[in-house]
């Protein structure tokens, strides 16, 4: 009779109980920016004195720093500032995508400190020439982190495809079938460190992690917590995020808006089907609707953008096209998910201006709602923060941020 209840965890032992405490405690002071032990007690729950024992245990592990005194405006001494640290443990997120390889260094605190890309085109090339490519960014950007005193608590990877288990179990737009990323990544990378332990490697789609980003240090911050994210490139990402999580999906592949079909009789795409959304407004189908090259990647997008601004009537037409398609396929999500907006990034974020009348037009006539209709921007740019390297690098800073304990052990050994 009772077979279907979920398993009762273990009661939690004394240890089991500062370990979540430690993370309560440096969550608090992250979130805060800023924050003082009494304020920290106030906040999470807990007496002065446990926070007290807490804040030493971070400061000796070098998660937090005390910044002078500060004055609560309320009787007694004025308390101690405390902020997450700007050295030690970070996250470093490496983004492969079709035409550039992009590597990121977060801090506790969620700031940039090395920021590297590189462009090659990646399709038809073996993945673990890719991966070593990514391998050797990443490699200069933990150099110029220890630059910093900053230490990368481990490696996310996102990609461009589905990825589970640690591999990208088809990426259309690489020509990549069974990719075990995470093991060629760490072999790449520990190969050029011999010398030093081997980082953590994790992965996850591109769209997934963009979409983290815009959450953790872009619309998030504005109260925005559900939102569909868009990210144009050779292919199209995308993401849902609802609440303040992550949609995944059963298997981890929620979110591949680009291969919803527009037309089953249209134009042949990577993945085997026709007509997905990726064969109309895709960046290589923006290009070569204006009459440039498919291929031209960076320089092309930037010369669309160019003949935009000037009113070249093809560059218009294409983008105005694409918004249309763009549009169509969104509102159909949107009537689906009921998210408070949708988020434009990577091509499209470039060009907004003249991208977003035509896909406001179809969310406006398709979504049953009608809330497209009544005003407010709901279609939205992403932020200049959000996108995948940095996402990724924030994966990594939120699981020290939810264990730093365990970081704390890991590098005692």
């Amino acid at each position: 009779m009772m077979n279907n209840l979920t398993p009762l965890e273990p009661k939690a032992d004394k240890a089991t109980v500062r370990r979540h405490n430690l993370s309560l405690v440096l969550r608090a002071v992250h979130d805060a920016g800023e924050a003082t032990r009494a304020g920290v007690a106030t906040h999470v729950g807990l007496t002065r004195a446990a926070v007290s024992s807490l804040v030493e245990q971070l400061l000796e592990y070098g998660f937090v720093s005390e910044w002078g005194k500060t004055s609560s405006g309320q009787a007694g001494r004025p308390g101690t500032v405390l902020k997450v640290s700007r050295s030690g443990p970070a996250g470093l997120g490496v983004e492969i995508n079709i035409d550039y390889i992009a590597v990121c260094v977060v801090d506790l605190a969620g700031t940039d400190r090395v920021r590297l890309v590189e462009h090659f085109d990646n399709r038809g090339v073996q993945p673990s020439e890719v991966l070593a490519r990514a391998a050797r960014l990443a490699a200069r950007a933990i150099g110029s982190a220890a630059e910093q005193e900053l230490a990368p608590a481990g490696v996310h990877v996102a990609l461009p495809g589905l990825v589970t288990g640690g591999t990208v179990r088809q990426a259309p737009n690489l020509g990549w079938q069974r990719v075990a990323v995470e093991g060629l990544f760490a072999q790449a990378l520990l190969a050029l460190r011999p010398a030093h332990r081997p980082l953590p490697v994790s992965s996850d789609n591109e769209a997934n992690a963009a979409a983290l980003a815009e959450l953790w240090f872009g619309a998030g911050t504005e109260g925005v917590r559900s939102f569909l994210y868009l990210t144009g490139e050779i292919g199209i990402g995308g993401a849902l995020v609802l609440g303040g999580e992550l949609l995944r999906g059963a298997h981890g592949f929620a979110g591949e808006i680009g291969h919803m079909v527009v037309d089953p009789e249209g134009p042949l795409c990577r993945c085997g089907a026709h007509g997905c959304l990726e064969q109309y407004a895709g960046q290589a189908a923006l290009l070569a609707a204006a009459g440039l090259d498919a291929d031209a990647g960076v320089q092309g997008v930037a010369e669309l953008e160019r003949r935009a601004r000037r009113g070249d009537p093809s560059a218009l037409s294409a983008i105005e096209r694409a918004g249309r398609q763009l549009g169509v396929v969104v509102s159909g999500a949107v009537n689906l998910f009921d998210p408070d907006a949708v988020m434009l990034g990577g091509v499209y974020r470039e060009l907004m201006d003249w991208l977003a009348p035509a896909v406001d037009r179809e969310l406006a006539r398709r979504v049953v709602s009608g809330l497209w209709s009544e005003g407010g921007k709901r279609l939205r740019a992403s932020s200049s923060l959000g996108d995948a390297a940095r996402g990724a690098a924030g994966v990594i800073v939120r699981e020290v941020l939810a264990d730093p304990a365990a970081y704390a052990e890991r590098d005692a050994e």
